[in-house]
């Protein structure tokens, strides 16, 4: 099995369940209250952890009890514990999130010691991105950061896999260093200036994005499944049907389970279908890291 390394957020979610979305300037009563664990960065590494993969996650929490509690978590979780890095008088990232009676949410973070993660630490860890096979990475950290992991990953010939969320505009030097990218509908509608209004408008904008220098692009696409596009051509993964309670981090575990089904030897549209299958399961549960599934649960 090859090595996965994670470069990303940790967060604490704090969640409330409501019949729907407020508009602006309006109050509405919610139901459930939940405090979980999340950040795309760390619910994309404990993904990789539950469904079997050898993963490393390099992360940055404040010095507080979210960031404590955070720690001992992921550690629990098998993730080591000497790369969860620690910023001094500084709060941990936190993550509001409204989740309506359909399962969409909408999510409000404040990143805290995420912004605090610099480019002196990814080359503090630059050994152990030598010795992955994939790095995996978000952006609720610094650009900045982002752009040097990749750098320095592609020197080492690790390849880079990047879930472009939240959306932001992407450097030409970041773009030429991916092996793989993963927006969903509207990241991609951003990155590659193509209006996606079926598969074949999705199919178009992932051509863009490989024009700029991207190997491969698969595009999410929810409910309608994903799109995965390679020099080859794409390949439509169906979605798996079940009854959405909350798609809070069904991309990050979707993210996650990529790259153990890659690591283990799977092609990209292999790949998506076990991501698929993973991401399928989070959604019929509450929460970020509380709804990601375990390798025995998708039956292989």
């Amino acid at each position: 099995m090859s090595k996965i390394i994670v470069i990303g957020s940790s967060n604490t979610d704090l969640a409330i369940k409501t019949e729907r979305i407020p508009e602006p300037g309006e109050t509405v009563l919610g139901g459930t209250f939940m405090m979980t664990a999340g950040g795309k960065g760390a619910n994309q590494a404990v993904a990789v952890a539950r469904l079997g993969g050898d993963v490393t996650f390099v992360t940055k929490v404040g010095d507080d009890m979210f960031g404590d509690e955070s720690r001992e978590r992921y550690v629990k979780e098998g993730l080591p514990a000497e790369f969860l890095l620690v910023e001094k008088g500084t709060p941990s990232g936190v993550a509001l999130i409204t989740v309506d009676a359909r399962g969409e949410n909408c999510i409000v973070v404040a990143p805290g010691a995420n912004n605090a993660l610099t480019c002196a630490d990814i080359d503090a860890v630059s050994g152990r991105i030598a010795e992955a096979d994939y790095l995996l990475l978000q952006l609720e950290i610094p650009m900045e950061v982002v752009e040097h992991a990749a750098e320095v990953a592609v020197a080492h010939g690790t390849k880079v896999i990047l879930n472009p969320a939240p959306a932001a505009e992407l450097s030409a030097r970041l773009v030429g260093s991916l092996y793989l990218i993963t927006p969903n509908r509207t990241e991609c509608q951003l990155l590659s200036g193509v209006a996606i209004a079926d598969e074949a408008g999705a199919a178009a904008a992932a051509a863009k994005l490989m024009e700029r220098g991207v190997q491969n692009v698969i595009v999410t696409l929810g409910s309608h499944g994903s799109l995965v596009c390679t020099a080859e051509g794409c390949t439509t993964v169906e979605a798996c049907r079940v009854e959405s309670v909350d798609t809070t981090a069904a991309g990050d575990v979707f993210n996650g389970a990529l790259c153990v089904a890659l690591s283990e030897g799977k092609d990209l549209v292999e790949a998506a279908r076990f991501a698929s299958r993973a991401s399928a399961i989070s959604v019929t549960r509450m929460g970020a890291q509380s709804s990601i599934p375990r390798r025995s649960e998708l039956g292989d």
